[in-house]
């Protein structure tokens, strides 16, 4: 949660915040709760103190006095146990209603509503240019066979879908490549459960439960399916005082993702672009406060990296107050050109990368030690290495072939082995040839 202190310092820096995120959350309940818990609190304390009196002055007292003293105590335990239950309770609905609070943001934070208000930073490339008219990744797959969305309804539902022969080799690569990149930087790689308690959700700052949640949650369980592995990353070391002595704690996570898309309809989420189950490079950091802002300077550059190393044109933005989300400071987000997306093509989020600062730490109970000795809580950020299954949006749109084909892109032909995907008619004219950096051994590579 916020640190409420703060906002009962200066309620009105947080009404003002409320409003530019356009968050529905209730300030003054928020307020009045706690000054009730913090008067049920002293009301609890008073009673402990008086119970320890008794306590120490028992012992002391003549048989008289001592009888008297016995019968208060007993008095006073009843009502220490009515006071901890109106204090409990109280705190609950505090900790509930303060649970909605966004966190602080920025002042480099765009104002503006939707991500139509976005404020573009920097681009690289142009979109691409073909001699031919595009198709979209979902008439490329079907016709390569790479790609098939009607079993995938027919198993599980719309938006599921079954990846199938050199897409799945291309997933593949794109998770190795994007691994590779992150180890370089000192990224520790995890695989993460697929589920998480419901109070890990919260902590990270995803509802599990009513009508605005993008979760699936397990019934009867108390646990979700995660929407992304910030989720499991975050509660791995939640209630831990982290060793932040020798820099970050940096993790490339790889994790599948669950979300209902509720209402996500319409052409630009067509095909890929917006599904109910995909895989995810999450990358997640634990920093000192001092460090966090560089740190978010290094994801960004490296989910940069990956992509320009792809040769997919891209654009980074800045993320308005109204498209931040509630536990980010500052967040930005990576949209690469994907032609087949719209009507004429569209630049579509493929990465994001936010500050959390103390928010997730507070409600997790993440903390360090700091130099003077003392617990604070830690910095949390967490950005997108590759979202695979947009990432496929992305090469199979802008590698296109004019015969139908998919162009591997330099990057991820060592782990590809082949350099194009070809359709079937145009696959039966190819030969396997040895690989020539294979000393001896044969090892076909698709030419």
């Amino acid at each position: 949660m916020i640190d409420i202190k703060r906002i009962i310092r200066n309620p009105e820096e947080m009404e003002v915040n409320i409003a530019q995120r356009k968050a529905n959350a209730n300030l003054a309940e928020v307020i009045s709760l706690y000054q009730s818990y913090m008067s049920a609190n002293s009301t609890l304390q008073n009673y402990q103190t008086r119970s320890n009196q008794i306590a120490k002055d028992i012992p002391a007292a003549a048989n008289t006095d001592r009888s008297k003293l016995v019968e208060e105590a007993r008095e006073v335990r009843v009502r220490i146990a009515e006071a901890k239950q109106a204090s409990d309770d109280i705190k609950s609905k505090f900790m509930e209603a303060a649970s909605v609070l966004p966190n602080w943001m920025s002042p480099e934070v765009p104002r503006g509503d939707t991500d139509l208000d976005n404020l573009e930073i920097k681009r690289f490339l142009e979109p691409t240019q073909f001699d031919f008219t595009p198709k979209d990744h979902i008439e490329i797959g079907k016709k390569l066979g790479i790609i098939d969305f009607e079993s995938g309804a027919k198993v599980a539902g719309s938006k599921f879908y079954f990846l199938k022969k050199e897409a799945v080799l291309l997933q593949h690569a794109i998770k190795s490549f994007a691994f590779a990149k992150a180890i370089e930087k000192g990224f520790v790689c995890v695989q993460t459960p697929d589920i998480a308690r419901n109070s890990i959700l919260k902590g990270v700052g995803f509802n599990p439960r009513g009508e605005n949640s993008n979760t699936y949650e397990l019934d009867g369980m108390d646990m979700s399916l995660i929407a992304t592995a910030e989720i499991a990353i975050g509660g791995m070391h939640s209630e831990e005082v982290l060793d932040l002595n020798d820099g970050p704690i940096l993790y490339a996570a790889e994790s599948h993702c669950f979300r209902r898309e509720a209402g996500a309809t319409g052409q630009s989420s067509k095909g890929l672009y917006r599904v109910h189950q995909f895989e995810k490079v999450e990358l997640f950091a634990f920093a000192k406060p001092e460090q966090s802002e560089e740190v978010h300077q290094q994801i960004l550059a490296l989910e940069e990296e990956i992509y320009q190393d792809l040769g997919i044109p891209y654009r980074v933005v800045l993320n308005c107050s109204g498209d931040l989300g509630a536990p980010a400071y500052k967040k930005y987000d990576i949209e690469a050109w994907m032609p087949g997306k719209g009507e004429r093509g569209e630049y579509g989020e493929v990465t994001s990368a936010s500050n959390c600062t103390d928010y997730q730490a507070r409600r997790l109970n993440i903390k360090y030690k700091s130099e003077s000795g003392k617990n604070e809580y830690a910095h949390t950020l967490n950005g997108t290495a590759v979202a695979l299954s947009r990432t496929l949006v992305a090469i199979i749109e802008n590698y296109q072939t004019a015969e139908g084909g998919i162009t591997i892109p330099e990057a991820l032909r060592p782990y590809m082995r082949m350099t194009e995907i070809k359709l079937a008619q145009e696959v039966q004219k190819q030969k396997y040839q040895p690989n020539p950096s294979s000393e001896g051994s044969v090892q076909p590579i698709l030419k």
